[in-house]
């Protein structure tokens, strides 16, 4: 992707000339603009650029822009100002921006809607954050059963500037079920006469409003949808959910994913606009955590401290056992969780799991066993680079095997199997490695 040159905007903006800013914004994508004023902050061009954008422009950019942003940039605004802002925004991202706002704000916002987009706020809003009704948008086509062609695009003509999509279109019967869609292709290509029924398609794919949006965002990518319908649970249509608003869903959800496989909470925001305090919060639990945790590693060195004593060898091999059991225990754990997360990996796929990773981890063993025997005879003795190549077998297996089992008993147990994460499984693998090392080293040197 070519990177933006956002220097004729800069130019613009540093001559101050209102007809120039607009001129120059006006060539800008809307999500090019919401990255600008992210990038600007503390020099207060994203501010003004987004106070001299026009209205409708503005709406769109205030879509892109992150949370934390958005409420900076509208703090001061007043409300008869920020409800035409609102009412220029798509009703899902009217919703969400509504949301953050502070409860006082929200009732005089609310007061300065008209009827109809306060209805379709407050229905929105109704809906648990998390689920497919939060996520909906209200702006979709829609057309009552036994209409002709000619009529639909008339009705498309005089709204399509308010709606999400109008390359698909829903029929509904009297009583607002959903019976097909219709998309734009055959309205305009049959003839003007032609009932919609007959042109419309059947068998849906849908959701409903209760269904969290995950599940829908993944319906979406499975059937290559342009848009997912979502019904309550008395069968009426109630909203659709674009694949923008379902990849934007997939996103978020891999960078929790990814967040809590590092050990990190989750951000208000991306890591450039969060702040340090934001940052040191979200990392310094698991910091925490994993510190006492790794104690029990010391404790485990502080009990065979007579081997060790007897053998100093040994502590040359340590790192490198306990790195390859939390390693091998990484690599495994990356698998399953992503498994799980895709859907191929299922709770009752333990066993077949289990079998797979002892085959395979046996193998790796084998082969790191092999590597760090030679190195031992090299280093020390046969004695000690016997007890090194059969610990490197022993630790690759446990470490390999907490991999996979962990998150399987963390989804059983309707635990996010992400939160077995890289450095908790790497710390259990740590400690298991040390107890086993030093066990080999007994059973083969002695007790020192």
């Amino acid at each position: 992707m070519q990177p933006v040159h956002y220097q004729p905007l800069i130019d613009a903006l540093s001559g101050g000339q209102h007809h120039a800013i607009v001129e120059a914004a006006s060539q800008f994508n809307a999500a090019d603009l919401a990255e600008f004023i992210e990038q600007h902050p503390e020099d207060g061009m994203g501010e003004a650029l987004f106070e001299l954008l026009p209205l409708e422009a503005r709406a769109k950019v205030l879509g892109y822009i992150s949370p934390e942003t958005q409420l900076e940039l509208t703090e001061d605004a007043p409300v008869p100002e920020l409800a035409l802002l609102t009412a220029e925004m798509p009703s899902d991202e009217r919703a969400d921006f509504f949301s953050r706002l502070e409860e006082p704000l929200q009732q005089q916002l609310i007061k300065s809607l008209d009827q109809d987009d306060r209805e379709d706020l407050t229905t929105l809003l109704g809906y648990e954050e998390g689920t497919a009704g939060s996520l909906m948008s209200t702006d979709f086509a829609i057309f009552d059963s036994g209409i002709t062609a000619s009529e639909a695009i008339t009705i498309l003509r005089k709204t399509a500037m308010d709606k999400e999509t109008i390359y698909q279109s829903y029929v509904v019967d009297d009583q607002h079920h959903l019976i097909g869609v219709v998309s734009l292709r055959r309205l305009i290509t049959a003839p003007p006469d032609t009932i919609v029924d007959t042109l419309m398609a059947t068998g849906l794919v849908y959701t409903y409003t209760d269904t969290l949006q995950d599940d829908a965002a993944k319906l979406i990518a499975k059937y290559d949808l342009l848009a997912l319908p979502v019904l309550d649970r008395d069968q009426q249509l109630m909203g659709i959910i674009t694949y923008d608003d379902a990849m934007d869903v997939i996103e978020a959800e891999a960078t929790e994913d990814i967040h809590k496989g590092g050990s990190v909470g989750a951000l208000e925001s991306n890591v450039i606009v969060a702040s340090p305090f934001s940052l040191y919060r979200s990392r310094i639990q698991w910091l925490v955590i994993l510190v006492f945790a790794n104690i029990f590693t010391g404790a485990g060195i502080a009990h065979f401290e007579s081997i060790i004593g007897a053998h100093l060898a040994l502590l040359f091999f340590m790192p490198l056992l306990v790195a390859s059991a939390g390693n091998a225990g990484a690599q495994s754990a990356t698998l399953v969780i992503r498994g799980i997360a895709t859907g191929d990996v299922v709770n009752r796929d333990w066993w077949r799991l289990f079998r797979k990773e002892l085959l395979v981890a046996s193998a790796l063993g084998l082969t790191m066993a092999l590597t760090v025997w030679g190195v031992g005879v090299f280093r020390t003795n046969i004695d000690i680079a016997t007890t090194v190549a059969l610990t490197m077998i022993a630790v690759v297996l446990a470490g390999s095997l907490i991999g996979v089992l962990l998150p399987l008993v963390l989804n059983r147990l309707k635990i996010d199997p992400a939160a077995a994460s890289i450095p908790l499984i790497t710390t259990i693998a740590d400690v298991s490695g040390v107890l086993i090392y030093f066990s080999i080293a007994t059973a083969i040197l002695g007790s020192g």
